[in-house]
């Protein structure tokens, strides 16, 4: 059949809607206007990575020369599959599973081992917020608790960190700051190995409890809730970024700190360590490779311009990256000044950043309190919406395989409880004296690096080639009434899944077990744990394809593609 691109057959969405779903529509839903999807997506992609990660490795592979890597990156890898994705969604009405079926069916494991990234970042993302919940509470005091010794859960190596305080860089090395005690004795009772998680930190349960209560009440009525909030959730950290922004730019030393920061070492490119991070940078900021922005998409109109809304939020997002580098990194600059140390030795990553270092940074400031709240609020929301979305996400996955029985009633609420439980009572291995072992188990190994890679050159391959790249362009200027750029599939059939497959190959050769800090290191039992969980997703390309073969006898040609030579788009459910 030859491809049509005929104007007549540019169906709007409601003539592409079988008669066996027309009775559902309306019950899944759609977003009430643009604004809540961009916010929605904003919220999602604009996350804890941005602030804590994405500066501190600009700074450490070469400063602005890292910039090099990583938009090389960003427009090879990253903006592709983000349009890639959320076209996807958008074209079939469908969720990260559901969508292959009108697609690729013999791919469509991709879907179920995306899900199953998804279902782990859940249960370890949100971990972060019960840190940053009681990091929040405990700002609400006359003294922040960080600040002096004389703590219970102080050691005899403890001193206190003032801003009078300059002989600091000659202390011994078995000195800990108060910051580090609180955070490892007082948060998170620190055990010596993930072979000892001892007991559960009920203080800390209790935040992680009422992490999940809020996350269910923000998407408990799917869109029509999730629409609302992140009014809020994606708009008050960019205000509190802004205004922490501000504070740095006028402290003492923050001059030193962003010079740093950006300052370019182009002999850091020779290593290919610069450009391993700026790959899982790019795939891990952007949310891709994890269904999250099919199912956003998914909730689209049919017709929404989301060729448009993929380049700007792309580019939003690395330019909040860079704008929270200034932030942070003039605060780190401060804190250099202040102690008369060199700033490598303040810089850190991750959540030593968030709950060390600036907790310390704002203990040196007047009006700490103020700071601090300020801060953890804006961790909060930055993870909160994140954390929701993906959520949303999951569950919109798994109702759409059953969509007659869980979009009826509240079933849909009742699913989205069961994950919550779920995922709180798993979560609870991650509040006990070991816990930090096992989230840096689940961040390192299942919801980071070589599974994402292998879906970015997967979800590629098979747009690009299997179902093709002409006949999915066809399909999107039936959806958006013009056709994009002829990059974009240069990038699904060449560039993605060569540049993809360049860095996982690099990440292979160079890969190293987890430590924690550098000096623990896992029992090889806990490291068969990992690689199982990141094992758990991939394994899912291949089964699937076995058993759609089985049950098609074998028959290839009825498991590629409905009939994309056809030109018309996918069927769109509602």
């Amino acid at each position: 059949m030859e491809l049509s691109t005929n104007p007549e057959k540019k169906q709007m969405k409601n003539d592409i809607i079988p008669a066996q779903f027309s009775s559902q529509c309306g019950s899944r839903g759609e977003w009430a206007n643009k604004k809540e999807f961009i916010l929605a997506v904003i919220g999602e992609i604009i996350g804890l990575g941005n602030v804590w990660r994405f500066p501190y490795l600009c700074f450490k592979n070469g400063g602005g020369a890292f910039l090099i890597p990583y938009f090389l990156f960003l427009f090879t890898c990253g903006i592709p599959i983000f349009f890639l994705e959320m076209s996807m969604g958008q074209m079939t009405g469908q969720g990260a599973i559901t969508c292959w079926r009108k697609i690729c069916p013999l791919i469509q494991g991709l879907g179920y081992g995306s899900q199953i990234i998804m279902l782990y970042t859940v249960m370890y993302y949100i971990v972060i917020l019960a840190w940053g919940f009681f990091y929040l509470f405990s700002s609400f005091s006359s003294e922040l608790p960080w600040v002096s010794c004389n703590n219970t859960w102080n050691t005899g190596n403890c001193v206190e960190f003032h801003i009078n305080v300059s002989s600091t860089k000659n202390l011994s090395q078995t000195v800990t700051s108060s910051v580090e005690e609180f955070w490892q004795r007082k948060v998170l009772g620190l055990s010596d190995s993930i072979e000892e998680l001892g007991g559960v930190h009920w203080d800390l349960a209790g935040c992680l409890l009422l992490s999940w209560v809020v996350c269910y009440f923000c998407i408990w009525k799917g869109v029509k809730s999730s629409g609302k909030v992140v009014y809020v959730t994606a708009t008050f950290p960019y205000l509190m970024l802004f205004v922490l922004l501000i504070r740095g730019l006028t402290l003492p030393g923050a001059v030193d700190g962003i010079t740093l920061y950006l300052s370019p070492d182009l002999t850091q490119l020779a290593d290919p360590q610069v450009w391993l991070d700026a790959g899982s940078q790019v795939l891990f900021s952007y949310a891709v490779c994890t269904g999250c922005m099919v199912s956003m998409g998914s909730y689209n109109k049919y017709n929404n311009d989301c060729y448009r809304d993929a380049f700007a939020l792309c580019l939003l997002n690395s330019a909040t990256s860079l704008v929270a580098g200034f932030a942070i990194f003039s605060v780190l600059g401060f804190m250099s000044h202040e102690l008369s140390v060199d700033i490598t030795a303040v810089a850190e990553s991750g959540p030593g950043l968030a709950f060390i270092v600036y907790p310390q940074a704002v203990s040196m400031m007047p009006l700490p309190q103020l700071w601090a709240v300020l801060f953890f609020l804006m961790i909060i929301f930055l993870g909160l919406d994140s954390q929701f979305v993906y959520l949303e996400g999951l569950v919109t996955s798994i109702s759409d395989l059953y969509p007659s029985f869980f979009y009826t009633g509240h079933r849909r609420k009742l699913l989205l409880l069961s994950v919550c439980v779920l995922s709180f009572l798993v979560g609870l291995s991650m509040v006990t004296e070991g816990g930090l072992y096992v989230f840096q188990l689940f961040d390192y190994y299942a919801c980071n690096g070589i599974p994402l890679l292998v879906f970015a050159i997967l979800e590629s391959c098979c747009i690009g080639w299997v179902y093709g790249a002409d006949p999915y362009y066809n399909n999107i200027e039936n959806m958006i009434g013009y056709r994009p750029s002829a990059y974009m599939k240069i990038c699904w059939k060449f560039l993605t899944p060569c540049v993809s497959a360049g860095v996982l190959l690099f990440s292979m050769i160079k890969f190293t077990p987890l430590r924690y800090n550098d000096t623990y290191e896992y029992p090889r039992w806990a490291l068969a744990v990992g690689l199982c969980l990141g094992f758990s997703s991939v394994i899912m390309v291949p089964l699937w394809c076995f058993y759609s073969l089985a049950r098609k006898r074998g028959e290839l040609k009825h498991s590629t593609s409905d009939d994309p030579s056809s030109g018309e788009p996918p069927q769109r459910t509602r």
